[in-house]
């Protein structure tokens, strides 16, 4: 690895040069070293993985002599069916040997699964303004909080949902939470850790915390701790319906309920 870090900037540097620096940050190598691994010979585990990747060349990259560039109906084959195609036709590689160099290569075949799709606009909802424009740099903490939750694929194929608060000054998770299903209060959970949290530290969420999350949101987010949170909310400005006026974060009234958010629209979701 080393010796092919040489090689790829002895053209920039000068063998001598690059060994000189690495020597002294602690990795000892000599010229020589270099150069005997340069004059080697290539082993014949590198011959049989570049023959093997020629085959599988064959299959996934465009034919150079068909006017429109098709593939072979084989590059749909992801990996276990391609190491199963090659061997039925006497080319016997090990499975892990196509896993790799397809990988390495950015080959992979065709695919039914779907990802759960986090973020889904709806533009006639009410949308707080967006006072963060892209600027996720505070001068210090509790001045920006970005809300967020993302999925995680289960062993047995389902999802569950993790939803967490940020703290844009050092990139602190001061509040999180984990759910088997997209409804608001799980998020809203996540919420009132990062409040709880800040005001056992005693430094409470003060007038110029900015709360930013997602435009898919299709509800305007509140706090939801059961002590007095004077926040702002701030929302991706994504359309016309974005106003420069900032929206108060209020804390909803003792027995009040929001209504669960649907499959396909979460409370809140991340930039990606």
């Amino acid at each position: 690895m080393i010796c092919r870090f040489i090689a790829e900037h002895r053209a920039r540097f000068g063998v001598a040069s690059i060994c000189a620096a690495l020597s002294a940050h602690g990795c000892q190598i000599a010229p020589r070293t270099y150069y005997a691994w340069a004059r080697r010979a290539p082993s014949k585990r590198a011959l049989w993985e570049l023959a093997v990747t020629e085959v599988l060349a064959g299959y996934y990259e465009p034919d150079e002599h068909d006017q429109h560039r098709r593939r072979a109906p084989e590059s749909l084959y992801g990996s276990l069916k391609m190491w199963a195609h090659l061997n039925r036709q006497g080319f016997e590689v090990a499975r892990c040997t196509v896993e790799r160099l397809m990988k390495a290569n950015g080959w992979r075949g065709a695919t039914r699964a779907k990802k759960p799709r986090t973020t889904v606009p709806d533009p006639a909802a009410d949308r707080a303004p967006d006072l963060v424009n892209r600027q996720f740099r505070v001068p210090a903490p509790n001045r920006l909080m970005v809300a967020d939750f993302t999925y995680v694929r289960l062993a047995g194929g389902a999802f569950a949902y993790t939803a967490f608060v940020i703290d844009a000054f050092a990139g602190f998770i001061a509040g999180w939470e984990s759910s088997m299903s997209k409804h608001t209060t799980f998020v809203e959970r996540a919420i009132r850790q990062a409040a709880e949290l800040r005001l056992r530290e005693g430094k409470p969420l003060q007038n110029k915390t900015i709360h930013h999350s997602d435009a898919g949101s299709p509800n305007i987010p509140r706090c939801t701790s059961p002590r007095p949170c004077n926040c702002t909310v701030s929302a991706p400005r994504s359309g016309p319906w974005a106003t420069p006026t900032t929206t108060p974060w209020p804390r909803p009234p003792s027995g009040s309920t929001r209504p669960n958010a649907s499959a396909t629209t979460p409370p809140f979701a991340a930039d990606h």
